[in-house]
């Protein structure tokens, strides 16, 4: 109890230290650029025969193995492999201890050609009904060239779930990328929120597409074979090639990365929503049509509806273009989806919106430009206390370099941006709060560079706090000043 206790207080410490130091996060006209120069790696992709691309031992042997969230409430998972040289098996051997694997799901198995690349064979297995908060162990593959790995399945949907989510944008496949998966790999958090733009394999061409994209998927097993990575779709996977007769968007991706569209009664697999412990993540497409009476605003349209705030707290949308950035990489090419989308996001009171696209990270304050037509209102952007906050972590590593031109001086929405590569964490405590922080890679080390304590929009609201006191379920955030919250 005393433990428990001491615990609690130097979180509470903590927490007020984080607001204090943010206490002018309300404030416009406040916004920090910083000062910090990368001295990066050089912005190439590492060879094909470095070691982080090897090939698992054994003939046949599956490789890239990914997984990802396979329902709408976290009690089923995607596990994803390629085998080279043949089918091979399609099943998952699975349960609850290393090496006694008492449950069998069978999978599905294709391939595909892009340009004169002819894919492996690529597996997709979808196992469901398992139970939460538990480690499963897995199983692929045949004979000696079989490969095990495990994954833990969330607590059950619940208002007070704790849950800590990783944020990363733009990866590649470089030696900054390598940094940043190693450096995520390091914080503890539980499932990725991937902001699009993967491989870059369309950097290449012909036969190197494949290559590249084969390779990344190696790249990344070190984390998706052992935990969900919720995916989006970037500029970088429309890989619009005529030149070479490939004209369909979405080919390469589409083929590799599955997602759980069906369950949120999404019609593409491109934009799509899940439930996570106390957490609703809404998946969104820039690349794909989304004004007036498009499937996708349709679709969101029913979705914001099926938000329940009493168990599910967060809502957390991703997308990969910004709607606020204030780099001249990229800038203004969210403003569509903006006019489109922005209105919604206050109204629903979305706690923060995830983007990339753009190679620099940014944060904004809780701001928005709804009053404005082409007519009348006011054309600036405006403190807005229902408006999410915006963040740019399109700092992922890739081959492009970083974006390091900010519109100077800083516009007043903006309240911290720096030309570096790294990712977040967002590690939600319970119903009322949350802990952000921005890590820099810097010269190997994982910098914890800009954080603040993230209060839920929903039940930051003074009658829904009434009604928590009279519950019993105490915040020690509570009584934070307002002018100190986020």
């Amino acid at each position: 109890m005393l433990k428990n206790k001491g615990k609690e207080l130097l979180f509470a410490l903590s927490l007020l230290l984080s607001s204090v130091l943010l206490s002018c996060i309300n404030h416009v006209n406040a916004g920090v650029t910083s000062a910090f120069v990368r001295h990066e790696w050089p912005s190439v992709d590492i060879p094909l025969d470095n070691e982080v691309f090897a090939v698992p031992k054994g003939h046949n042997a599956p490789q890239q193995v990914h997984i990802t969230q396979g329902d709408y409430d976290g009690k089923a998972i995607i596990i994803s492999w390629l085998t080279a040289d043949k089918p091979g098996s399609n099943q998952v051997q699975y349960g609850l201890s290393d090496g006694k694997y008492d449950f069998t799901s069978e999978g599905t198995v294709q391939n595909y050609t892009f340009y004169n690349y002819k894919s492996g064979y690529i597996h997709q297995c979808l196992i469901g009904g398992l139970e939460y908060d538990t480690k499963y162990y897995y199983k692929i593959g045949d004979g000696d060239s079989a490969r095990k790995f495990w994954f833990r399945t969330p607590t059950k949907i619940d208002p007070d779930a704790p849950y800590k989510f990783g944020i990363i944008g733009d990866l590649g496949q470089t030696y900054n990328s390598l940094s940043t998966i190693q450096h995520y790999m390091e914080t503890g958090a539980q499932t990725v929120l991937f902001v699009g733009d993967l491989s870059y394999a369309d950097r290449y061409e012909y036969h190197d597409v494949g290559v590249r994209w084969d390779s990344w998927g190696r790249f990344i097993e070190q984390s998706a074979a052992y935990q969900p990575w919720i995916w989006s779709a970037g500029n970088h996977e429309i890989e619009y090639m005529p030149h070479m007769g490939e004209i369909i968007p979405f080919r390469n991706y589409l083929h590799r990365y599955p997602t759980p569209y069906p369950s949120s009664r999404s019609s593409s697999p491109l934009w799509y929503a899940v439930r996570r412990a106390s957490a609703h993540i809404i998946v969104l497409s820039s690349y794909s049509p989304f004004v007036k009476y498009t499937p996708q605003y349709r679709w969101l349209a029913e979705e914001f509806k099926r938000v329940d705030r009493e168990k599910t707290p967060w809502l957390i949308v991703l997308m990969h273009v910004p709607i606020y950035n204030s780099n001249d990489a990229h800038f203004m090419e969210g403003e569509s989806m903006r006019v489109v989308f922005e209105s919604w996001f206050c109204h629903y009171k979305v706690d923060i919106v995830f983007a990339g696209h753009v190679h620099a990270y940014e944060r904004s304050y809780r701001i928005s430009n709804i009053h404005y037509n082409v007519s009348s209102g006011n054309p600036f952007p405006a403190p807005d206390k229902s408006a999410p906050i915006y963040i740019t972590v399109g700092d992922g590593g890739n081959q492009e370099g970083l974006a390091q031109r900010f519109i100077d001086p800083q516009p007043d929405y903006s309240a911290f941006r720096e030309a570096s590569y790294g990712h977040s964490t967002l590690e939600i405590k319970n119903r009322t709060h949350a802990i952000y922080h921005w890590n820099r890679n810097d010269d190997g080390k994982r910098v914890p560079t800009d954080s603040f304590v993230l209060h839920n929009q929903y039940w930051g609201n003074s009658r829904r706090r009434r009604k928590l006191k009279k519950n019993h379920l105490h915040s020690v955030v509570v009584n934070l000043p307002r002018r100190e919250r986020v």
